[in-house]
């Protein structure tokens, strides 16, 4: 009898002890990926103190992927002061333009325009080396994949007048956008190399 009791003792201690662990677990939500972006539930709960009803459900929905199915949950609406915006506002909590690579852990890669003309590339890893993201973003462009070719006066011109990536490469901070043309404009062949597969551009080249 005794040794059937101690069973069930010991039983009910695993049992609890792993619930208690799950829950401890869970209790914090983990950290949520959106793109190249991570959230850490640890970070705001555990590190900052906050409350799951700190952000739930009056900022963020407590549903697991809703956020990713919202239109409007972008940096533009963040920098207005919604969603993260709430809080990284500058006062409460760094702001949204700032310290990007503590959310954002990729760098964007190579950026292949192709409008208004087809092969022009932007290469992260070359300018931040010496830049950091909010030099660009917010002001000069959006931190959005492509959003600057769906403008009309995304054009060389506009570039010779300061504007886009010609707020750098103005021939002081950066070579002047109308020299060095080959350093972002890679033709066509250079196009066709970075997005035809590898095995049909081989077989083209013999």
């Amino acid at each position: 009898m005794k040794s059937l009791t101690r069973f069930f003792v010991f039983t009910l201690l695993a049992v609890t002890t792993v619930g208690l662990q799950l829950a401890h677990a869970s209790d914090g939500g983990g950290d949520i990926t959106y793109k190249s972006t991570v959230f850490s539930h640890d970070t705001h709960v555990d590190g900052a103190g906050f409350d799951c009803d700190s952000c739930h459900d009056g900022i963020f929905e407590m549903e697991a992927g809703a956020m990713t199915a919202n239109s409007d949950f972008n940096m533009d609406a963040i920098y207005e002061g919604e969603f993260c915006g709430s809080c990284h506002d500058g006062a409460t909590a760094f702001a949204s333009d700032e310290d990007c690579t503590t959310c954002h852990i990729k760098d964007g890669g190579d950026v292949l325009y192709t409008e208004p003309v087809k092969s022009v590339i932007f290469s992260h890893q070359i300018h931040t080396a010496d830049f950091g993201c909010e030099s660009c973003h917010a002001g000069t462009f959006k931190m959005e994949s492509l959003a600057a070719q769906k403008n009309d006066d995304f054009t060389m011109k506009s570039l010779y007048q300061g504007e886009y990536c010609g707020t750098c490469h103005d021939g002081d901070t950066a070579f002047a956008s109308n020299t060095r043309c080959a350093s972002c404009h890679i033709g066509v062949k250079g196009y066709n190399r970075l997005t035809e597969p590898k095995e049909a551009a081989h077989k083209k080249g013999h």
